[in-house]
């Protein structure tokens, strides 16, 4: 890693991308490229600090239950799943729908899964303390939404296309826009995160974090697909991402850290 002539004294873009590359071409050789995302990622810098280095800690389900929130059908709102009616006034952007299902390795329906989903505006901000970049708030969108799965698996929410966004992992680094997704399964500690982009984002290949799943085909499970039978006449772009939860064709999740 060569030393930064950047002003703020962070890696350049161009180190980074030369670091991605590099440990691309380095998986490509071996043929493993590993877990996925990968655990200890360089180009990524805080990966170093936030992935687990010790062996997960065991805990009993049922004795956690007894403890943990439950829910159920009648503690999710239908109105939950559409994040551009829940201020009172329609929030800024470009207005879409994202559906897809969630299903396990063999295709079968993941039924009553509760999905949660949070995501910037349009401007990409978040309402949120830690985000102060220079981009506007949008006193119509807080970008959290939440829906249980049908019988068929089938999600679908309403929402604004996120905008990218700055972030500090080196000079001038910008985020892909993106979608965050957590599915709770039966049980609390059965908790999955990930994200779901948009095609064709020029920033893919510039952004540690997507190119941290060193497999190209599991990268390409993240990116949903424009679908025109989901868009609505004069209302809303419509994209189509399934999440499959198990087998070789698995969604890419976010590690839990330990």
């Amino acid at each position: 890693m060569s030393e930064s002539s950047t002003p703020d004294g962070l890696s350049s873009q161009a180190e980074i991308t030369a670091e991605i590359e590099a440990l691309a071409h380095e998986f490509e050789q071996s043929g493993h490229p590993g877990p996925q995302p990968a655990l200890d990622y360089p180009p990524y810098r805080s990966s170093r600090l936030r992935h687990p280095t010790k062996d997960l800690h065991r805990a009993d389900p049922e004795e956690i239950e007894l403890v943990a929130p439950v829910f159920g059908d009648h503690d999710v709102d239908a109105l939950e799943a559409d994040l551009t009616v829940q201020h009172g006034g329609q929030p800024v952007g470009e207005r879409i729908v994202v559906t897809g299902r969630v299903v396990d390795g063999h295709g079968r329906p993941v039924r009553r899964q509760l999905v949660e989903v949070w995501q910037a505006n349009a401007a990409g901000r978040y309402v949120h303390q830690r985000d102060q970049h220079p981009a506007p708030l949008d006193p119509h969108f807080t970008g959290a939404g939440r829906m249980l799965t049908d019988d068929d698996g089938r999600y679908r929410f309403t929402t604004i296309k996120p905008g990218p966004y700055p972030w500090r992992n080196h000079h001038n680094a910008w985020r892909p826009a993106h979608i965050h997704f957590s599915l709770f399964g039966t049980e609390f500690t059965q908790r999955l995160v990930t994200q779901m982009y948009f095609p064709g984002d020029q920033l893919f290949a510039l952004d540690p974090i997507y190119q941290s799943i060193t497999d190209p085909k599991a990268r390409a499970l993240l990116v949903a697909a424009y679908d025109h039978d989901v868009t609505q006449h004069e209302w809303a772009t419509g994209y189509r991402w399934d999440i499959v939860l198990s087998g070789s064709m698995r969604t890419p999740l976010e590690r839990e850290e330990s």
